[in-house]
This record gives C-alpha cells, structure tokens and sequence, in this order.
C-alpha cells in the first residue's frame, strides 16, 4: 500500500509527547536527505530504495500535520517541508529524466503481441494474475509500438489506482503507449500529491512539463519534424517541401495518435488521484502545447503558401490526412484548455480545401493562357497536352476528395473571345462540378491547340498535330476508368470525332494535289476518250505526279505520329484512296508512255513501291535519314 502517516509513541505515552516524537523522527529523516547538506544525499536517489521510499513519505506526511500548529514547531515545519520538497522536486525530476527517451520511428507498427494483466497494489508492489491474450491486430504502417521502452517486449496492461482500467488503451486508430513504466508512474503519483498539498503545484507542474516536452521534442527529431517557422516552409523550393510533407503526414498521425495521446494517459495516471481541479490538462498542455503548434504550424504554412499547380496534389495528401486525423484531434485535445489546438487543425483544413479550389480554377486560367507559340515538330504531342492529361487524370485519382471539395461549376466569360464557346448542356444532366471542371479543361486546352496549330505553315501539318493531340486526349481518357467515367461517353464520342475529323482534313490537305495528277480530264485530246490520249499532256501529268509525290514523301517522313495504332490506320487509309487510284491511272495510260521515248523518266515508281513509300511516312526521320533510305 501506499506509504501513510506513521504515529511514533514517546516514552512518556501521552498524545502531545507521542506527536512531538514522530515530529523529530520525521525531521530527522527529512535532513538526512538533504542535498545542500550532505554529500551523500547528493550521491543517492531515494526512489531508487523502496523501503526508504516509505520512510521519506511517511516523513512527509508527519511533518505536514504540522505546518499550521503554531509556535516553534511551526517555524521547524516549515523549514523541514522546504527541504522535503526541494528534495522530492529533484526526486520527480530524476524519474521524468531516467524515462524520457524519445519514440524510436523503426519500431512505429502493430503487431500481435501478448498482454498481462497486473495489479498493483496501494504499496505500489505487483502480483501477476496470469491472465494473458493473445490479439493479433490489423497491420497499419502508420501506427506504431513503443521500443527502447525499460518494459520487456509485451505491453503491459497495468490497472492504477486511480481506478481507470488499463494504462495502455486504444481506440481503432489511437495507440496510447507506456512512456514510463507503471512503477515509476505510482512513484511520480506520490511525489506529484505531497508537492501539490504543500502548495508547490506550479514547480510540480513546470518541472513535469519541462522534462516531458523535451521528450516530445526529442521524438519530433527522430520522426524528422523540424522547427520551421511559417516564413521558413514558405521559403523552400518544391521539391525539398514535397519531400518534408511525405514526412510530415507520416509523423503527424504519430505525433497525434501515439506521442501526443500517450502523455495525456499519463497525465492522468500521475495526477488524477492528486485531488488539485485539472492539474493533469495543465501539464498535458505544458508538455504538448509548444510541440502541437509546432507540427500544426508545418501545415498551416502550406496552406497559406503561394498557389501553383505542382502543388495542388499534395496539398489535398494533406488535407486528406487532416481530415483524417481530425477525429484523433479532437479526441486527444478534448480538454477546454486545448480549444486552441482544434481550431488550429479545423482551420487549416479549411485553407486547404480553398487552396485546393483556387489551385484548379489557376490551372484551368494557366491551360488557357500558355503562351508557347513555336510549333513543336513534326506535328507530335504538344508537351502542354501531355502535361495537362496526366494532370487530370492525377485529379480522377483524388475524385473522392475533390468531389467535396468542388462545389460550384466553371464559369466563363462569354464576351472574352479568348475564352472558348462551350455549351454545358449538351452533357449529361448528372455531371457533377468536379466532371464539369475536368471536361472545361479539356476543352480550354482544344482552344489553346487550335491556336497553336496556326502557327504551322503547312495546312496539313496544322491538321496532323490536332489529329494527334485529339487523339493522345482520348486515348488517356479510356486509360483511366475515374477520368473515363466523370468525362462521360458522351462527350468522349464528341472527342473521338475530333481527331477523326482531324485526320479527314489531313488527308485533303496532304494528298488532294497528289491524286488530283491521277484524273483523266485533261490527257484526251478533242475532248474525248476514244479521240485519242495527247502524249504530251500525259507526259507532263506523271512528271507532276512523280514530283509532287516525292515532295509529299520527302516532307512527311518527317512528320510524326506517335501512337503505332494510329500511326498505321492514317497510312492505311491512304494508300485506299491512292493506291487504287494509282493502279487504275497505270492501266490506263502505262502503254501510251511505254511506247514512246524514255518512259522511265515518266514512270519512276511502281504500285508496289508507291505502297513501300507511304509506309515510310510519320516516322519521324530527319531529311538525311529520308535520303538514306532512298537511296537504298
């Protein structure tokens, strides 16, 4: 049991002779530990002693009887308690230090582990009722056990005094540890209830505060949160500050569901049964107040910080994981005395979740406005059209947050002729906000495209490479079963006849001149197929043919289409309109140029290689390239 108030009876057996006996005895033990006084004092620790454990408190408590009795007596008391608590503060200190080592993060998991019941006793001595368990618990990496704790390597479910069940409890996503062994936590109980009856509450207070949040502080290192003011995180480049919140959002679900929920289990175990009105809230927050705004301040600075794109997914990681942890928050800091550190989290939660908003509409403005105007070559994808696919479909990925999030629609300005036309009733009538914004992006990029396809000075390239980003927009579409969903098919369909009108004016533009040689109008002479075929003019025909065929292939061998698929459905689609054509135009007329002067100067190819020759197209080769294979 715990140590109590001990009577000693003087030889002469009266009751004021008996109290002034027990008086000097207890006196006498108050001074023999005196550290001012003696160097052996100094050297030793009491709680290190159970037997000298008792006979100090029991001390204690006798000469407390009589700090109010009057008279010399009175004035020894006095003097004696001094003494006593000074004593007991380096005493309370002593233990906090020697059980004060930081959270080790490599241990920081769950795992099955083996539970034993024990009782302790008043006196602070253990009985093991061999109750043990067994439970194996889901693994969560972001939770985590206690190690280099002085416990052995099963937690210990000890039931207190204090009368509030098990000292390590959880809930399905707190983990309360033991920070300090049960022992020790009934020793800092006893010294905690003497220092408060003698009127040291506050040094009991501040040297408990002072020792546990540098045990915070020390495991805040380990887990790698650094004290970073607001300006400080605002000043890091991005990438250093994407590596700091992967860190981050780690931590904090330990710092809140381990470190910070373990020392205020341990508040109340120290200081519940010490009687003072909210003593424990008072040291949780001495202890946890400092690191709290620290690790919340992080945040905080995100969400404030200057807006750009290459943020927004990490800052809705952030918000996701406050939003998670908000229960745990308000669990953990329940007391009136935290108000402040709730706030602080709802607050922040709501900065993110505006930031994550005003991010997307100056992305939607930035799509719009990007103002490369050199035409990439050869007609490929444009590194914007790359850029803000794979951007969207990151946004498919988040849509559970950022249906939410994203309450209104995309607005246009409808007298800003910069600003593409785009009527949003001709989709589904159950687009959700967040769809719309995602197909206005997509189409705020078309508009950007089509401007930028003007800058090509060839009319056929113009239309290749809206052929080809049109497609390249579909296809990451039907990539992505979130982003094909939320886009719809309706307006997939819309996108797929985009890039199929694309490749429709392509080929016009491309080979209409070409095919245009392969007409019969112009080669009869009176007029009239059977009046006879004017050699010359057919002649002059095939010199065309051959030169501006050559020219079609020598320039679009160079052009690009990167999709294979696409790549061989446009050459297919050639050679049907030109190869027949071609065939058909021989037939006709190889016998009138075979059987004149040099008709290899007129007939330079075959059906077979005209066939080889468009296959070559849309590989992307440079003129030297073009000439290699020409030659071979």
């Amino acid at each position: 049991m715990e140590p109590h108030e001990q009577t000693h009876s003087g030889d002469g057996g009266g009751g004021g002779d008996c109290s002034v006996s027990g008086f000097d005895s207890a006196e006498k033990v108050i001074i023999r530990w005196d550290a001012t006084a003696s160097e052996e004092a100094r050297e030793k620790m009491i709680f290190n002693d159970p037997q000298e454990v008792k006979l100090y408190l029991n001390a204690v408590d006798e000469i407390q009887k009589f700090v109010s009795s009057g008279g010399e007596i009175e004035n020894r008391a006095n003097s004696a308690i001094q003494i006593a608590m000074a004593r007991l503060e380096d005493e309370f200190r002593n233990i906090l230090v020697s059980h004060s080592s930081p959270i080790n993060s490599d241990s920081l998991m769950l795992s099955s582990s083996s539970s034993s019941q024990l009782e302790v006793d008043d006196d602070g001595s253990s009985s093991n009722n061999g109750n043990e368990e067994d439970e194996q618990e889901e693994e969560e990496t972001d939770l985590l056990k206690r190690s280099g704790s002085s416990a052995s390597t099963g937690s210990a479910a000890v039931r207190l005094p204090t009368g509030r069940g098990s000292y390590s409890r959880s809930t399905s996503s707190i983990r309360e540890i033991e920070l300090i062994p049960i022992e020790s936590v009934v020793h800092l109980s006893w010294i905690a209830r003497r220092m408060v009856s003698a009127g040291y509450l506050r040094e009991c207070i501040q040297v408990y505060g002072s020792v546990r949040k540098s045990a915070v502080d020390s495991s805040f290192r380990r887990l790698g949160i650094e004290k970073l003011s607001i300006g400080d995180v605002q000043r890091l480049n991005w990438e250093a500050l994407e590596q700091k919140i992967r860190r981050w959002i780690r931590a904090a679900k330990i710092c809140v569901r381990v470190v910070f929920a373990s020392e205020k289990l341990l508040c109340e175990h120290v200081f519940e049964s010490v009687g003072a009105v909210n003593i424990h809230e008072a040291c949780f927050m001495e202890t946890v107040k400092g690191p709290a705004i620290q690790l919340f301040n992080f945040a905080e600075a995100i969400s404030i910080s200057r807006r750009s794109p290459e943020k927004l997914f990490k800052i809705l990681d952030l918000h996701d994981a406050l939003i998670e942890l908000l229960p745990d928050i308000e669990s953990v800091f329940d007391l009136k005395s935290s108000d402040s550190i709730r706030v602080q989290a709802a607050e922040i939660l709501s900065r993110l979740a505006e930031a994550a908003r005003g991010i997307l509409s100056e992305f939607e403005n930035a799509v719009l406005r990007e103002p490369s105007r050199v035409p990439v070559p050869g007609g490929t994808i444009h590194p914007l059209t790359r850029y803000v696919m794979n951007y969207i479909s990151l946004i498919s990925e988040y849509r559970p947050t950022l249906i939410d999030l994203i309450m209104s629609k995309p607005s246009r300005n409808s007298t800003d002729s910069n600003t593409p036309d785009f009527d949003f009733s001709e989709l589904e009538n159950n687009k959700g906000p967040l769809a719309l914004h995602l197909i206005w992006i997509i189409v705020i990029l078309q508009f950007n495209l089509e401007g930028k396809s003007k800058y090509y000075k060839n009319a056929a390239l113009s239309h290749l490479f809206i052929m080809n980003n049109a497609h390249y927009i579909v296809q990451k579409i039907k990539g992505s079963p979130e982003l094909r969903e939320m886009i719809g098919d309706l307006y997939l369909r819309k996108l797929t006849g985009k890039f199929r009108q694309a490749a429709t004016y392509y080929q016009r533009a491309a080979w209409v001149k070409v095919l245009y040689c392969l007409r019969d109008e112009g080669l009869h002479t009176k007029g009239s197929f059977s009046s006879g075929v004017s050699r010359s003019a057919l002649r002059e025909r095939f010199k065309s043919f051959n030169a501006l065929f050559e020219e079609v292939h020598r320039v679009q061998s160079q052009w690009l289409v990167p999709d294979s698929q696409l790549r061989e459905e446009l050459k297919i689609s050639i050679l049907e309109k030109l190869s027949p054509a071609y065939r058909s135009f021989l037939g006709r007329f190889r016998s009138h140029i075979e059987s004149g002067k040099h008709p290899e100067n007129y007939i330079k190819i075959s059906v077979e290689e005209l066939e080889t020759e468009v296959l070559d197209l849309f590989e992307g080769c440079s003129a030297t390239q073009h000439l290699r294979r020409r030659s071979e």
